[in-house]
C-alpha cells in the first residue's frame, strides 16, 4: 500500500494520504508529504490539495515516536516546506484535524473542511505543547484569548467554531475532494496568492500584561500543579511580542523540556493505560457478542439512579425496580434532579433529557425483569440482601442474562452461589456520582463465563465507561487500597497532624482532594456503617477509626450536617478548621496511649502514598489485578490519583523502587510491621534490580 500518493487532476495537484486507521504523521507519512511537494515544485500543477483517504484528516502525531530521537523529516521541518512552498497548497479536512495534524494544515495557505470535521490542539492532555508551529500560528489567526482558551483545553472544535476563529477558511459540503477540488479553482482565479500564516501580525488589542497574569492565575487553580498549561502562556506570548522565527525557538525549546519531564512522560503513560486496560489476558479475539438491548436495575438509591442514566444516555431502555412506589418515585425524582442541573449548565437540551427519561419504566414486580438482557443489582451494602435479590433473579430472568452486582466491598463469588448460573454472574463496580464517574471495575468472579467478561467490557465502552478488570477481593483494587490510604491518614490524625495538614499535603500532591475532606463528603456514616457489618478481627485496629467512630457519635457526619473534620458554611459548603475536632482527635489519642508530635509534610506524603503503593504490589502478586497499569487506571479515574503522576504504580517507578522499600522497611521499625510489611513482589524485584514496568513487560 501507497502511503502518500500524488497525481495532477487537470491542473491541480492532489497529494492523497493513506496511512490506517488514522493517518499518523509517522516518518513514512511525513517523507511521503515532503517528496510530493517537492515534485509539485516541478511540474504543471497551478495549486495542490492534501487530502487524506479513511475516516479521518491526520489526527496526530504518532505518539510511538514520542520521546525517541526525531528522524528526518521532522514534522517542523516538514511544515517549513509546506509553507515554503511557491504553488498554493489546500488542506481539505475530514473526521478530526488533532495536534500535527492541524498543525499541518495552519503551514498550508488555505484550509477548508467538512461541516462535520473537528479540529484541535490535545497536546496539553499529555503533558506537552504543540511543537510544530502550533502555538505560533493560531494566535496569528484566531488572537491571543481564542489560541490560549484552544491550547490550554485542548478541547477540539467544530468546523463552524473554527471557520468563526479564522482557523480555516471554508466550511464545505457534499464529496470532500470535489469541494476541495472547486475551492483550489477559486483560490487559482483569485491569483493563487500564497497566504502564509507565519507573515501575519498577532493582534495586540486585549492581551496587556495584566491579561497574562490573570490568565495564568486561572490556569494555577483549573490545572493545580501542571507544567505544560503554564509552558502554553509563554509560547503565546512570544507569538505576541516577537518574531515567528524566534517564537518558534521558544516553542521547540519548550516542547523539548515538556517531553522530556515526568509530568508528560506519566500522562503518555495513562494515554496508554487506559486504551490497554480493556483487554482481557487470554480472552480468543472475534467471537460474537450478545447486544444489550434492554437492562434492569434494582434500586432506584442515588447510584441505581446514576446508573440508569448511563445507559438511557446511550439509548439503551431501563426498567427500574424498586421496594414499593413510593421509593420508585423518589428514585425517579433524583434521576429528574440530576438532568434538571445538566439542563440548567446548558450541557443537554430540556427535549433531550425528557427523552432519556422516557427511556425509564418503574415497576415493583420481580417478573418485569424476565426479558432483560442485563440486571444490575444496586441494593444496600449487605451481602445477605444482595443474595435474596440474586436468588429472586435467577428464578425470573431468561437463560443468558447477565446477572450483575454493584457492590464495593461483598464477595460476588458468594453472590453468584445463590443463582443455578454462576457463569452468567459479575460484578460491575460503578463510582458514585455514577452518571459522573469514568470509571467501571469489573468484578470477574470464578466462574465468569469469557463471554460474559467480553460483554461487560464492550458495554462499558459503549456507556463511555472506562473499565478495568478485578478478581474477587474484599474491595476488589480500589477500595481494597483505598483502606491502606485511609489508615494511614487516621494514623497520622492520631500521631500529631491536623485534618488540614494532611489535606494540604495530598492536594499539594494533585490529588483533588484531601482524604479527611473526601470522608466529610461521602459521609462519615459510610464508614461506620460498613464496619458495623465486620468483626473486631475484620475492623483491625481500633487507633485506625477510633477519631470517625468518634465523630459519628457526636452526629459529625461531614457536609451533610454541616461538620465533620471540618466545620461548614451554610451558604457556600467552604469548610473550615474547626477546633472541636482537634480536642476530639487529642482525647482518642490520650485513649489510645498516642503521644502526639508534630509530623512533617514528607513523612505525611510518604506515609499516605507509600500505603497504596505496598497495597498495589499485593493485589499484583495476588493477580488480582492484570498488570499495574490498570491500577493507576482505577486510581486516576476513580480516586482523584493525579494524572500527571502516573498512578500509584507508574509513581513507585517514578522515585525508584529502592526508595520505596527502604522506607517502607523503616516505617515498619518505627510505626510497626503490624502496618508496614513490604510486599514480596516489591521486595523481588528490588533484589533484582527490577522496575514495576520491566517486570510488567516481561
Amino acid at each position: 500500500m501507497t502511503i502518500v500518493s500524488y497525481q495532477l487532476e487537470g491542473d491541480i495537484g492532489v497529494i492523497r494520504l493513506n496511512h490506517p486507521p488514522v493517518n499518523a504523521l509517522s516518518q513514512a507519512l511525513r517523507l511521503g508529504i515532503l517528496d510530493a511537494v517537492t515534485q509539485a515544485q516541478n511540474d504543471a500543477s497551478l495549486a495542490l490539495i492534501l487530502i487524506c483517504e479513511g475516516r479521518t484528516f491526520i489526527a496526530g502525531a504518532d505518539i510511538s515516536e514520542f520521546g525517541k530521537q526525531p528522524v528526518y523529516p521532522s514534522l517542523p521541518e516538514l511544515l517549513d516546506l509546506v509553507e515554503a512552498s511557491q504553488k498554493p497548497i489546500i488542506a481539505a479536512i475530514h473526521g478530526t484535524a488533532l495536534g500535527g495534524g492541524l498543525e499541518t494544515a495552519l503551514a498550508c495557505h488555505y484550509r477548508c473542511a467538512l461541516s462535520t470535521a473537528q479540529v484541535g490542539l490535545p497536546e496539553v492532555k499529555l503533558g506537552l505543547l504543540p511543537g510544530a508551529g502550533g502555538t505560533q500560528r493560531v494566535p496569528r489567526l484566531a488572537g491571543v484569548k481564542a489560541a490560549l482558551d484552544l491550547i490550554t483545553t485542548g478541547t477540539p472544535i467544530t468546523a463552524a467554531k473554527a471557520l468563526s476563529m479564522g482557523l480555516i477558511d471554508k466550511v464545505i459540503e457534499g464529496n470532500l475532494l470535489t469541494a476541495a477540488l472547486d475551492f483550489a479553482k477559486e483560490v487559482i482565479a483569485q491569483g493563487a496568492v500564497l497566504k502564509r500564516v507565519r507573515d501575519l501580525d498577532v493582534d495586540k488589542e486585549n492581551s496587556s500584561a495584566e491579561f497574562f497574569v490573570e490568565f495564568r492565575e486561572k490556569l494555577s487553580k483549573r490545572f493545580r500543579g501542571q507544567e505544560a498549561p503554564q509552558r502554553i502562556v509563554e509560547c503565546i506570548e512570544a507569538a505576541l511580542n516577537k518574531p515567528f522565527n524566534e517564537g518558534i525557538k521558544i516553542e521547540r525549546t519548550l516542547f523539548v523540556e515538556c517531553m522530556q519531564s515526568p509530568q508528560s512522560a506519566s500522562l503518555r503513560h495513562m494515554f496508554f493505560a487506559e486504551r490497554m486496560s480493556s483487554k482481557i489476558k487470554g480472552l480468543p479475539k472475534g467471537s460474537q457478542l450478545k447486544d444489550i438491548k434492554r437492562v434492569g436495575i434494582i434500586g432506584g438509591g442515588t447510584m441505581g439512579g446514576g446508573i440508569a442514566m448511563n445507559f438511557v444516555n446511550v439509548g439503551i431502555p431501563v426498567t427500574l425496580l424498586e421496594i414499593n412506589d413510593e421509593a420508585l418515585q423518589r428514585g425517579k425524582d433524583i434521576i429528574a434532579k440530576n438532568y434538571a442541573m445538566t439542563v440548567n449548565k446548558g450541557k443537554l437540551t430540556t427535549e433531550l433529557a425528557a427523552q432519556r427519561q422516557a427511556l425509564i419504566t418503574g415497576t415493583t414486580d420481580y417478573n418485569d425483569l424476565a426479558e432483560m438482557d442485563l440486571v444490575i443489582e444496586a441494593v444496600f451494602e449487605n451481602l445477605d440482601i444482595k443474595k435474596q435479590v440474586f436468588a429472586k433473579l435467577d428464578k425470573v430472568c431468561k437463560q443468558g442474562t447477565i446477572l450483575a452486582s454493584n457492590t464495593s466491598y461483598q464477595d460476588v463469588n458468594l453472590i453468584a452461589e445463590s443463582t443455578s448460573r454462576p457463569q452468567d454472574v459479575i460484578g460491575l463496580h460503578f463510582f458514585s456520582p455514577a452518571n459522573v464517574m469514568k470509571l467501571l471495575e469489573i468484578i470477574r468472579c470464578d466462574k465468569t463465563s469469557d463471554k460474559v467478561l467480553e460483554v461487560s467490557m464492550a458495554i462499558a465502552k459503549t456507556i463511555k465507561k472506562v473499565p478495568v478488570l478485578s478478581r474477587v477481593s474484599y474491595g476488589f483494587i480500589g477500595n481494597r487500597m483505598l483502606r491502606q490510604y485511609a489508615r494511614e491518614a487516621q494514623l497520622c490524625l492520631l500521631e500529631g497532624s491536623t485534618p488540614q495538614d494532611i489535606d494540604t499535603v495530598m492536594q499539594s500532591f494533585g490529588m483533588a482532594m484531601g482524604p479527611l475532606a473526601v470522608a466529610d463528603l461521602a459521609g462519615i456514616d459510610i464508614g461506620y456503617k460498613a464496619r458495623e457489618g465486620l468483626t473486631d478481627e475484620e475492623k483491625g485496629d481500633a487507633r485506625t477509626y477510633c477519631i470517625a467512630d468518634a465523630l459519628y457519635e457526636m452526629g459529625r457526619l461531614g457536609q451533610k450536617t454541616g461538620a465533620g473534620y471540618y466545620k461548614y458554611d451554610p451558604e457556600t459548603r467552604q469548610r473550615i478548621a474547626d477546633p472541636v475536632v482537634l480536642e476530639v482527635i487529642k482525647a482518642q489519642a490520650k485513649n489510645k496511649g498516642v503521644k502526639r508530635k508534630k509530623i512533617d509534610d514528607v513523612t505525611i506524603l510518604e506515609r499516605l502514598t507509600f500505603a497504596l503503593i505496598n497495597e498495589g504490589f499485593k493485589i499484583l502478586e495476588e493477580g488480582i489485578a492484570q498488570r499495574p497499569s490498570d491500577i493507576d487506571v482505577v486510581y486516576v479515574f476513580g480516586y482523584g490519583f493525579p494524572a500527571y503522576r502516573g498512578g500509584p504504580m507508574f509513581y513507585a517507578d517514578t522515585i525508584g523502587l529502592e526508595k520505596v522499600y527502604q522506607t517502607i522497611c523503616e516505617f515498619g521499625s518505627r510505626y510497626g510491621e503490624a502496618f508496614w510489611q513490604p510486599a514480596k513482589l516489591l521486595k523481588q524485584l528490588v533484589a533484582e534490580e527490577k522496575t514495576l514496568s520491566q517486570w510488567a513487560n516481561s
